[in-house]
């Protein structure tokens, strides 16, 4: 028999003999607490007996309380399943796995399932593999959901490795691999059945042996109703989730079709509002409703929580706290499959959260596995720092650029050109025209308008590819900024004021193996170097990242004239050619709705 399967065995019947025996005894006893009930939805006073990992009873705890119990009074707070974010990106908060945690923990989350989407494009499998490994290593549960398909729009775009079927079997079948994650190949359902079927038959390929091996498949629907809904549905092989549902309407049709809604609520894509709708004005049943973040900067994580700052907000929105809980507790593990959390039930993982403030989500302490791992905000057991090996380092393949390869041309004295609108807090965009000057055959910048050049240059050394267009939004009044971080496949971004200042900040990106480069005025002002893909550091801590970022949006603001916060995100999802409307690739403007590139200047 399974050595694991006999320790299981082993550990039931202790707990057993701790509830019906006279000589066991619980380890830690939690008395005098409001349990939070998300079988039933309702909460009463109850102790909860922990031994070892699991949760012995929620009941009296008479006759469990031995000599060397650890016994804590709970009163007048209340005790809930720890809480869990179904859909998250650890490269987006550009932090490690372990310095994610470190933050994460002790405001109440206890399980994160993560997209390595953006390692993915970037690396392939090395790179998710490599983030696996990582999360092999940390106390709380971290699991991940792959990529099918990379890059998501193989016409539109190219990323560091091409990921399809033929890396499904190896991939799913990997430690902490539990299923295949958000299915943006298929969100596009008309053009991409019509302009590219041959994706759809690969992504149904793969779909078909994650469900025969008992994955779970997350879909991505954005704008999607009746028959397109139904398509995207069908391609994920069974019952799926949709992280980019903007609207109440599509709320509401997405749960009706038996979709987990998961309800985005992050640092710059702030969806949650709309879609509870469905719940407070609809009154549909939330069972399938679920609260994730989808992205999350640094410093939001460290000043304003995790999940139970989501928490809060859904309960500000008019949800009843104890069904907001449901939501990142019960109802994401039921999507999941997860029948050892979720919920304080007899022999479930002790994975707990201790509450003050119900309202306002306020955390006391966590236990993960029956441990006591943090109180007051403050992590009471270390999580050591993890360095990344080489193979997923040294990403950027780039040779230095002149501001001539920048340029964006045209012949007369003016052009009409196509510009992308930044739509603050959204990963969707605006499409627009401008009309700009002309001198010697190049189009210049007009800060006036705020109508700035954007480039997407491939970093892999695949093709050299170099995607033109215009932005506007960023109020930019001087100087550029570049990155390594460009969803989905992650590409350099760049968009200044001038050629020189963009071609500066894009060789500064190059010069540090990836990253975030802000120049003004001939001079790189700062940057921070992301060694790991070009998208996170295992070089800084949390805290450290999280200051380093402030630094940087402070010099993007007050040295540039950057007026949209958090710049660097809204900058990177100018990049996901999934999204409308208008995006920009290495091939250039991408009309997301029609599924072609545009030339940036109008002919």
């Amino acid at each position: 028999m399974d050595p694991n399967i006999i320790k299981k065995a082993m550990e039931y019947r202790r707990m057993i003999d701790v509830l019906m025996g006279d000589n066991e005894f619980a380890d830690v006893v939690l008395i005098n607490g409001n349990v939070i009930n998300t079988i039933t939805r309702e909460s009463y006073r109850e102790d909860v007996a922990i031994k070892g990992k699991h949760i012995l009873g929620v009941c009296n705890s008479e006759g469990l309380i031995g000599p060397k119990t650890l016994v804590i009074d709970v009163s007048g707070k209340y005790i809930s399943p720890g809480f869990m974010d179904s859909h998250m990106h650890f490269e987006s908060s550009m932090l490690t796995i372990s310095e994610f945690s470190r933050f994460s923990i002790p405001s109440g989350t206890t399980t994160l399932v993560a997209d390595p989407h953006e390692i993915g494009n970037a690396l392939g499998p090395v790179g998710m593999k490599a983030m696996a490994d990582e999360a092999a290593l940390v106390p709380n549960h971290v699991d991940l959901v792959v990529p099918a398909l990379a890059p998501d729009c193989p016409m539109l775009e190219t990323a560091g490795v091409d990921i399809n079927s033929k890396d499904m079997e190896d991939l799913l079948n990997y430690k902490h691999i539990i299923g295949i994650g958000e299915l943006q190949g298929f969100s596009n359902a008309t053009h991409v059945y019509n302009n590219t079927p041959e994706i759809i038959t690969d992504l149904v390929a793969s779909t078909a042996y994650a469900r025969s091996i008992g994955k779970t498949v997350d879909g991505n629907a954005p704008d999607l109703f009746g028959k397109e809904l139904a398509a995207h549905i069908i391609s994920t092989g069974g019952t799926t989730s949709c992280h980019e549902t903007t609207a109440k309407a599509e709320s509401v049709e997405k749960l009706r079709q038996g979709v987990y809604v998961f309800m985005r609520e992050g640092s710059t894509q702030r969806n949650m509002a709309e879609c509870i709708k469905a719940i407070t004005e609809e009154k549909l049943d939330s069972r399938r409703a679920v609260l994730a973040t989808d992205d999350m900067v640094s410093e939001d994580l460290e000043k304003l929580g995790h999940m139970n700052e989501i928490l809060k907000r859904t309960i500000a929105e008019g949800v009843d706290p104890i069904e907001a809980i449901q939501m990142v507790t019960i109802n994401p593990c039921t999507y999941f499959g997860f029948k050892d959390r979720g919920a304080l039930l007899p022999g479930y993982l002790a994975d707990i959260a201790i509450i003050s403030d119900l309202n306002n989500m306020v955390v006391d302490a966590v236990f993960i596995e029956g441990e006591l791992v943090a109180a007051n905000g403050e992590m009471l057991i270390d999580i050591p720092k993890y360095t990344y090996p080489n193979t997923v380092k040294n990403s950027v393949k780039l040779s230095p650029v002149k501001a001539e390869d920048l340029e964006i041309h045209a012949e007369g004295q003016s052009a009409k050109v196509r510009v992308i609108g930044v739509i603050p807090d959204q990963n969707l965009s605006d499409a627009g025209d401008a009309n700009l000057v002309v001198k010697n055959g190049v189009v210049q910048p007009d800060t006036k308008q705020d109508v700035l050049p954007i480039i997407c240059l491939e970093r892999y050394g695949r093709n050299g590819n170099i995607g033109k267009g215009f932005v506007t939004n960023f109020g930019l009044s001087s100087g550029a900024i570049a990155e390594s971080i460009a969803h989905d496949t992650h590409n350099i971004l760049v968009t200044g004021t001038n050629y020189k200042d963009m071609a500066l900040a894009v060789n500064r990106v190059i010069e540090i193996g990836g990253g975030i480069a802000i120049s003004n005025n001939g001079r790189v002002v700062n940057d921070l170097p992301l060694p790991v893909g070009g998208l996170i550091t295992d070089e800084l801590s949390g805290h450290e990242v999280s200051e380093k970022i402030r630094e940087l949006e402070d010099d993007a603001s007050s040295k540039l004239g950057c007026k949209v916060h958090a710049p660097f995100m809204h900058l990177s999802f100018l990049g996901l050619s999934t999204s409308p409307k208008w995006k920009i690739t290495d091939k250039g403007i991408v009309d997301v709705e029609n599924f072609q590139i545009l030339s940036p200047v109008f002919e």
